[in-house]
């Protein structure tokens, strides 16, 4: 089948760049800063886009439902991205956010032929992790047309699960197949078609604000401190040290740093054990009963 590209923003001639060969190396790092500047701008305007597909992803992620991340090349390696760090950041259970790329794990770091127009894989990568209408899928691809996003996307609608798109182009293929999608305007690449550049950094945008806006009404930030970290190493446990200093205005290093060990880390309930004077299996459940926010204890 013809592509026809001149249809997609990402594919179009950037006039603001076009003489970029010519530059001297500020020249071309100003017009690269200039463009990256268009993508806030342009995310702003969707915010209520971006507000609806959290709402829709939200009542099943809160329970047993999962959130599925699919696409192609530089699009596919940006959900991988933001579902990994989802545990070390919030503790996230492995597998409550995953990453699917065209081509498997090879692809993340190599180009795989053919892979994203490949749709039979597609369905291969949606049914080896279970995909069922529980679990919601956000389809990534810049051009609004990758087959083998469109294949998952439209697979996914038909047994009965939540879909939306993420693109960079207006009337996308997305839209036949969701009717929920997220398209950020970020116009032609300052290289024509390289769309890992404003692209990319405006998916990498969107799906921070997706995933971060989740863990925060799951519980996982008081105020805007993490709460729920997976201390790793020193450089976490000491961060778990302080983050507690601050929730419980205590300056006690040594009794926070003793709950905190109680508590395998857990800043959440070392601080209402400290708050509280609670014991371990009291803040557990003070904790459970108020649907893991923090808030709604303290701030009784």
């Amino acid at each position: 089948m013809k592509i026809d590209l001149t249809k997609i923003n990402t594919e179009q001639q950037n006039e603001n760049s076009y003489h970029i060969d010519r530059q001297s190396t500020a020249g071309i790092l100003k017009i690269i800063n200039n463009e990256d500047q268009i993508i806030a701008r342009q995310i702003a305007l969707k915010i209520q886009n971006i507000e609806n597909v959290i709402d829709n992803i939200f009542p099943n992620f809160q329970k047993n439902g999962r959130l599925i991340y699919i696409g192609a090349g530089t699009s596919g390696r940006l959900g991988i991205l933001d579902a990994s760090e989802m545990l070390p950041t919030f503790s996230v259970e492995p597998g409550k956010i995953i990453g699917l790329i065209a081509g498997g794990k090879e692809a993340i770091e190599n180009p795989i032929e053919g892979a994203e127009d490949d749709t039979e894989l597609a369905l291969d990568d949606l049914k080896r992790i279970n995909f069922n209408k529980t679990d919601a899928i956000i389809g990534i691809s810049a051009s609004g047309r990758t087959p083998y996003v469109i294949k998952a996307l439209s697979y996914a609608r038909e047994i009965g699960a939540y879909t939306a798109g993420l693109c960079m182009t207006t009337d996308s293929e997305m839209k036949t197949v969701t009717k929920d999608v997220i398209d950020i305007i970020t116009g032609g690449e300052v290289i024509t078609g390289s769309t890992r550049m404003k692209s990319g950094t405006a998916t990498k945008m969107v799906l921070n604000m997706i995933s971060t806006t989740l863990m925060v009404k799951l519980g996982k930030v008081y105020n805007n401190l993490m709460i729920d970290i997976k201390a790793t190493n020193e450089k976490l446990k000491e961060r778990c040290v302080n983050i507690v200093k601050k929730i419980t205005k205590n300056s006690d290093t040594d009794l926070i740093r003793n709950t905190l060990i109680a508590t395998n880390y857990n800043c959440a309930i070392s601080s209402l054990m400290i708050l509280k004077n609670l014991d371990k299996k009291e803040a557990q459940k003070l904790l459970q009963e108020n649907h893991n926010i923090l808030a709604k204890i303290i701030n009784l």
